[in-house]
């Protein structure tokens, strides 16, 4: 197929590349000229694994091309909106005009039969609004929406092998059964190893993204509070995590315990979510995703509290390390990130800060040069009065705990996502702290 991506950012730099390995013909659109330029040199503008070598793949295979000009669109049948849904500044809502704009750019490139792909997280309705949009400047043209349900740090495997597809389609039947079509042609390598599809109306597609998203928020923050309940009573939550995981009902995954989840996705959605509701009349349905929002924030200040504990109540003039900036491991993704939010925090009690990460540094310099930033593991620890880890690379859960005794001044450690091995740590001759954990 020919298809065109508008919106070169994370999802839309990663569909692009991930639709020519599957064999079709794409051109990836976006209006940051460097961001174009570096996508068509094979670079990859932030750090997933596995991306740059396909983009290396494709482009040199002449499937995959890369433009600041909507005219390239034309000629394409598929054109998918994969442009970001920031928060608005000073509220909760989802900001859509990059969407807008996005479909207001493509509409004199489309023709009669042309279908267009929304991927964007948006409220519930902006389909319908854009869908009336284009019956009356892009006649004949369809809409359909297909969330993106992408891990960071998987990105590439969810789009190419996705665990569902989701099709939000259009009432008309025979505008349905050709959006239908078009998306299961893209989609077909996925279609025919037996990847379920549900097709649904504009709404409910709309829907999955955000419910899955709010489900996944609530499910993190109900362990994190019930550890905070397990430090207060001297319980472990991890082992309590096993017990209730072994419930088919609960399943284990994502009850681990620690700083909270941060992020471009999580955080905004659950919150526009809320704001969405409220539009709607129906605030008080979800009125529970605020205190999901409360408690994982509370999260990063316990951590803090945790290194004060340590350091006998003051941080000032006290050296701390601070293993991790991503959210999250396999990623350099520093938006709404728990461990740069703890770097700054300490910072601005008066701590000496080494901050370091295997990807992030760069992302995390841009938005907060006061922090001292340090490439290797070493050079943090040197001197460190208290070791906070806050990101759970696998660099750090391997560390060694007995030939970095030595490098520091304390062997002090705030396993802020309890991933070490304590009882290895604790018989290197370390204090591990852990969140809720005795």
């Amino acid at each position: 197929m020919r298809i065109s991506v508008i919106g070169c950012g994370y999802l839309g730099a990663v569909h692009a590349t991930a639709m020519a390995k599957l064999g079709h013909e794409v051109v990836g659109i976006d209006v940051d000229e460097r961001k174009i330029e570096a996508l068509s040199a094979g670079r990859a503008p932030f750090f997933e694994p596995g991306l740059d070598e396909l983009l290396t793949e494709a482009t040199a295979s002449g499937r995959l091309r890369f433009s600041t000009s909507m005219a390239d669109a034309s000629g394409a049948t598929l054109h998918f909106i994969a442009v970001g849904t920031p928060q608005v500044a000073g509220g909760y809502a989802a900001d859509l005009t990059y969407v807008d704009s996005a479909v207001a750019a493509l509409v004199p490139w489309l023709r009669e039969g042309d279908v267009v792909v929304g991927k964007s997280t948006v409220p519930v309705g902006t389909a319908e609004r854009l869908a009336d949009v284009l019956a009356a400047d892009a006649p004949g043209s369809i809409l359909a929406w297909n969330p993106e349900f992408l891990r960071e740090g998987f990105a590439v495997e969810d789009t190419i092998s996705p665990d569902r597809l989701v099709y939000g389609l259009p009432d008309d039947a025979d505008a349905s059964a050709t959006a239908k079509a078009a998306l299961d042609e893209a989609y077909a390598v996925a279609v025919g190893q037996g990847t379920p599809v549900v097709t649904a109306d504009y709404a409910t597609a709309e829907l999955v993204k955000t419910a899955a998203n709010a489900f996944l928020a609530t499910k993190i923050s109900f362990i994190n509070a019930m550890a905070e309940i397990a430090e207060a009573t001297g319980a472990d939550v991890t082992r309590l995590a096993d017990a209730i995981g072994y419930d088919a009902r609960i399943g284990r995954r994502f009850l681990n315990a620690g700083v909270g989840f941060g992020g471009g996705c999580l955080p905004k959605d659950i919150r526009a979510f809320t704001a969405r509701a409220e539009e709607l009349g129906r605030g008080e349905s979800v009125a529970f995703l605020k205190e999901v929002d409360a408690i994982n924030l509370r999260r990063r200040q316990r951590v803090v509290d945790l290194v004060l504990d340590q350091l006998g109540g003051s941080a000032h003039r006290r050296t701390v390390a601070v293993l991790g900036l991503a959210f999250k491991p396999d990623s350099d993704d520093v938006r709404d990130s728990p461990a740069l939010d703890v770097a700054v925090r300490l910072r601005g009690l008066g701590a000496d800060v080494r901050a370091t990460d295997p990807e992030a540094i760069a992302n995390a310099r841009a938005r907060h040069p006061q922090l001292d930033y340090v490439d290797a593991t070493t050079d943090a620890l040197d001197g460190a009065e208290v070791t906070v880890i806050v990101t759970e690379w696998k660099q750090y859960r391997g560390l060694d705990p007995v030939a970095l005794r030595e490098r520091v001044a304390s062997p002090v450690v705030i396993d802020a996502r309890n991933c070490l091995d304590a009882d290895a740590w604790r018989a290197a001759g370390w204090t591990v702290v852990g969140l809720g954990r005795p």
